[in-house]
């Protein structure tokens, strides 16, 4: 406009004429247009690759070295037909068998059946790679060439814990390290008293129920539940155990929002939207952490007054730490202690639990098996509490609790995932992007490794250990992992089931009760999907 003025023949060279200006100002206006439109463009693109020409180009780089599988359909993959036979599955009870695959894991073991011990099938755009052979397995375990790793992680899970299981790298093996020494076997045997100590308490409570008939039913899974909270309590924070029940619980309240989350359908970023069960899960998390961050910083206090011992679980896992830091390393932040804190409660509380109750099933389903254990608790430990020596003489129970380990473990698979293309075997080459299932369950229960009567309960078969147990001993049972990422609470977990069962069978006998519906389903572990209703009789 302020052009108009000008005479046409005194107008400055640096000033644009009108037409100019009406075409800078078209160009300008074009050019974001073209901008959004390449974007546009390219999203679509990045689309388009991300949910069929990248899942098509793996199908076809892995289906073209033989291993069959269902084809890839767009987006869903294969989750709604597995959600359709899983639903089918939980829906009726088992008869009192130990086959339980078909009801606990249905898809991976129908596709398995119908394509092979390595065969291909989706989640959601992601290809997984199912895994049922023992030498492929172990190359995936030992991980030599590190091309192997944990799946992408859930931020829902990160919310329980971002402990080791959750780590990959130097970081995991910094971690492990440090916690190492709180698992030695020097260290659990000063553990046994407050294993006993728990057992005596759930033992009390059992007998008062049972004072007026002489029998009573439980629900020995929410007993269990109890007693493996009171114990990794005890071990983990000594004297301020009742403290770490407390947390226990929120733990559990937390488990229970975070499973159910898990089960719905995953819309990216919802879980910043504060939903009243979202500000729950956060409020859960932030009270769980500060509790777990007073306890501590209290524990570092009395250890370095002298007034505790550090000699429960956190207290190992400082002085531990605070080794590392004196060697030039830099150890643990608090932040990362706390969330060790939390796993322990998570693996060491869940995972025994469910053991014993599968124990317990077990030898009330086989009174035969459960008549042996008992004539053997009796006759190492007669009316005493076990200790360590006595525990290491327990030859029967332990063939047990591997022949339930067998038939029952507590995680029915193992995830992988490749970061890099990687050989497995001779012939096989599996590209980067691909997820990889140890089916542990179906390993389990194969009858190439375990024989024709694998379904069966037979802990003689454990006799002469593990590796003589089945016909290929290579890697036919694995319920704590196998490799270089072995569960590092193994042996507190056998440990501590020994001192239960052996305490449960010097004061009583049971079996089923009409009650009882044998469920199996899974979780984050085994769990019996309607309780575990037992039936206790005093003994004589």
């Amino acid at each position: 406009m302020f052009l108009t003025w000008l005479p046409s023949n005194i107008t400055p060279n640096f000033i644009l004429s009108k037409t100019q200006i009406v075409k800078k100002m078209e160009t300008h206006t074009f050019f974001p247009l073209i901008i959004s439109c390449l974007l546009f463009v390219y999203c679509v693109l990045r689309v388009c690759y991300s949910i069929w020409w990248k899942p098509k180009l793996l199908e076809k780089k892995l289906k073209r070295q033989g291993i069959r599988g269902t084809p890839y359909k767009l987006l869903i993959g294969d989750m709604k037909e597995y959600m359709r036979q899983i639903t089918q599955a939980w829906s009726i009870p088992l008869t009192l068998t130990h086959e339980i695959a078909p009801r606990v894991d249905p898809f991976t073991h129908n596709i398995v059946e119908k394509y092979g011990k390595v065969c291909l099938c989706w989640f959601g755009t992601t290809p997984r790679l199912i895994v049922q052979d023992p030498e492929l397995m172990k190359e995936v375990l030992s991980n030599k060439l590190g091309h192997f790793g944990g799946p992408p992680v859930n931020q829902l899970i990160l919310i329980l814990t971002r402990g080791l299981t959750t780590l990959e790298g130097e970081k995991w093996a910094q971690h492990r390290r440090i916690i190492n020494p709180a698992f030695h076997l020097e260290k659990l045997k000063g553990m046994i008293p407050d294993f006993a100590t728990s057992c005596g308490l759930l033992i009390e409570k059992w007998n008062k129920s049972i004072v007026q008939t002489g029998t009573c039913e439980t629900d020995v899974w929410m007993e269990f539940q109890d007693l493996t909270g009171d114990i990794i309590s005890r071990t983990a924070f000594g004297s301020n155990f009742e403290e770490g029940k407390k947390i226990l619980q929120l733990q559990k309240e937390l488990q229970v929002l975070v499973i159910e989350a898990m089960q719905t359908l995953y819309i990216p970023g919802f879980r910043f939207i504060p939903t009243k069960k979202n500000r729950t899960r956060k409020n859960l998390d932030r009270r769980i952490t500060s509790m777990l961050k007073t306890l501590i910083q209290r524990k570092e206090s009395e250890i370095t007054s002298g007034k505790s011992r550090g000699d429960d679980l956190l207290g190992i896992l400082l002085q531990s730490n605070k080794e590392e830091k004196n060697s030039l390393n830099k150890g643990m932040t608090i932040e990362e202690v706390i969330e060790e804190c939390k796993l322990f409660y998570l693996a060491g509380h869940e995972t025994t639990s469910n053991m014993l109750t599968w124990t317990m099933i077990v030898l009330a389903m086989h009174p035969n098996w459960q008549h042996k254990a008992r004539q053997e608790v009796m006759q190492v430990c007669g009316d005493t509490s076990p200790d360590f020596e006595a525990i290491s003489h327990l030859k029967i129970m332990t063939m047990i609790l591997y022949e339930v380990l067998r038939l029952y473990p507590p995680v029915i698979a193992h995830y992988k995932h490749t970061y890099k293309e990687t050989k497995l075997g001779n012939t096989l080459s599996i590209p980067a992007g691909v997820d990889v299932t140890l089916p542990t369950l179906l390993i389990h229960h194969d009858p190439d490794l375990w024989g024709d009567d694998a379904p069966e309960f037979k802990p003689q078969r454990f006799s002469q250990g593990v590796s003589k147990a089945s016909t290929d001993c290579h890697l036919a049972f694995f319920p704590f992992g196998w490799g270089p990422r072995t569960c590092v609470g193994q042996n507190f977990a056998l440990i501590e089931a020994k001192v239960a069962l052996a305490v449960i069978l010097q004061h009583f006998w049971f079996e089923l009760s009409p009650s009882y519906a044998h469920a199996p389903q899974t979780g984050m572990t085994l769990q019996p999907q309607h309780g575990a209703q037992i039936v206790l009789h005093r003994l004589d």
